[in-house]
């Protein structure tokens, strides 16, 4: 039995910002952030993402909207969705583990809060420097051999465990995917 929720998260899923969200508002709950490279993942699995589908990509903007509202998170569908997240999620492998909730915390809403197209690197450094982060350490230790092994091990990782998208809950080998299915793997880990 586990004593802890692993999230599978990557910071260009809405539904993982909104998860987020709900997430920083339990405090009797460990939570053990597992960062992916989403774009990867779909490729693993083979699917498409609804993104890329105009149909599925209305109703998702339409029900992260509403998702939001209820759950009185602010939020904002960004104009520049999707982009490739490879470097923000390399990025919270490679800052301090003091900056790591600040961090996540300061891209998520800067991209579904706040509008900002966090495709453009001068964006970036614009919130690295709030948050305090050497602008040249990040670059350099995101084309890291290592952090980029790193977040491709953390992305097979989910793949075998069978996780097709984010956020992704597991908890006692148990898979809760989406937002919605948070309730889920609570009342789970409070079985332990």
């Amino acid at each position: 039995m586990s004593n802890h929720i692993d999230f599978y998260f990557d910071v260009i899923s809405p539904y993982a910002y909104i998860a987020y969200k709900k997430i920083l508002k339990i405090k009797d709950i460990n939570f053990k952030l597992k960062p992916i490279f989403l774009g990867g993942l779909h490729n693993l699995v083979g699917i498409t993402a609804p993104a890329f589908n105009k149909f599925k990509m209305k109703n998702m903007q339409n029900d992260c909207e509403l998702v939001a509202k209820k759950n009185n998170i602010s939020f904002k569908w960004n104009s520049k969705f999707p982009i490739n997240s490879l470097n923000i999620m390399r990025g919270y492998l490679c800052v301090e583990n003091s900056k790591k909730e600040e961090y996540l915390n300061s891209f998520f809403e800067a991209y579904w809060k706040e509008d900002i197209d966090l495709s453009n690197e001068e964006n970036i450094k614009i919130l690295l420097k709030k948050l305090k982060i050497n602008e040249n350490d990040f670059f350099n230790s995101i084309n890291n051999q290592d952090i980029k092994d790193k977040l491709k091990q953390l992305t097979q990782e989910a793949f075998e465990k069978e996780v097709f998208g984010a956020p992704t809950f597991i908890i006692n080998n148990k898979i809760f995917w989406g937002q919605d299915r948070l309730e889920y793997a609570l009342d789970e880990i409070k079985k332990n």
